[in-house]
């Protein structure tokens, strides 16, 4: 999409994993914790990553060996939580360019948030760490905001931030990011440089497909 083509919008709404943050890492770390604690063999980096995306449930239902019991498989979620303040996000970066754009989004005064498959308490907890005072609103799984694709949550912080869906982006780095922002009516745009291959990303057919966070920019309001 060219320069003299791209809408300018008044909100951006990001994903956060593989998006704005490198959490993999940490997040390799604490699953493999929790898998040894729980008696089960640890997994790859590779194998932790293809299962990030749809929440801590999703996330141990995959990394536990396949005849696990289902209620072990809660409790090893449950772990998980509980160890998550030990480990945290040590490990975890920004990616390039990104503290600089969405300070100059702000800046231009574009609307701000954050909406993540990630568990509400960590997400908070982690913007606040990384990307301090450039959100206004950051939301992540809970029961007032199911997980993506389903629309609800990504219609509630729009509204949250004064805006529309017409007139606001999400941006993530997956095909589920790309489909809720269909869902809600939203422009999708997706990164390049998150978890998910540039190919399939394509073959989703977002609005915009960027490889730099300052692209993001040409969708901003004016400087």
């Amino acid at each position: 999409m060219g320069e003299s083509h791209a809408p300018k919008l008044e909100a951006f709404v990001f994903d956060l994993d593989g998006t704005l943050l490198d959490t993999l890492p940490d997040l390799v770390l604490l699953t493999n914790a929790v898998l040894r604690e729980c008696g089960y063999p640890e997994r790859t980096s590779a194998e932790i990553l293809s299962f990030v995306g749809n929440g801590v449930k999703a996330l141990m239902y995959q990394a536990v060996p396949e005849d696990a019991d289902a209620a072990d498989v809660e409790a090893a979620m449950r772990r998980w939580k509980e160890l998550y303040p030990a480990y945290g996000h040590k490990l975890t970066k920004a990616y390039d360019g990104i503290p600089e754009t969405v300070a100059e989004l702000k800046r231009r005064g574009a609307r701000l948030g954050v909406l993540s498959n990630k568990f509400d308490g960590a997400v908070r907890e982690v913007i606040g760490s990384y990307l301090p005072g450039l959100f206004e609103v950051a939301h992540g799984e809970c029961a007032e905001f199911p997980r993506k694709p389903d629309p609800a949550g990504l219609l509630r912080t729009i509204d949250e931030l004064g805006a529309t869906p017409a007139t606001t982006a999400y941006v993530g780095d997956s095909a589920g990011d790309i489909a809720v922002s269909r869902n809600a009516g939203a422009f999708a745009i997706a990164v390049a440089w998150g978890y998910h291959e540039k190919g399939r990303l394509a073959e989703a057919r977002p609005d915009a497909l960027i490889g730099r966070a300052g692209e993001l920019l040409r969708f901003a309001p004016s400087a």
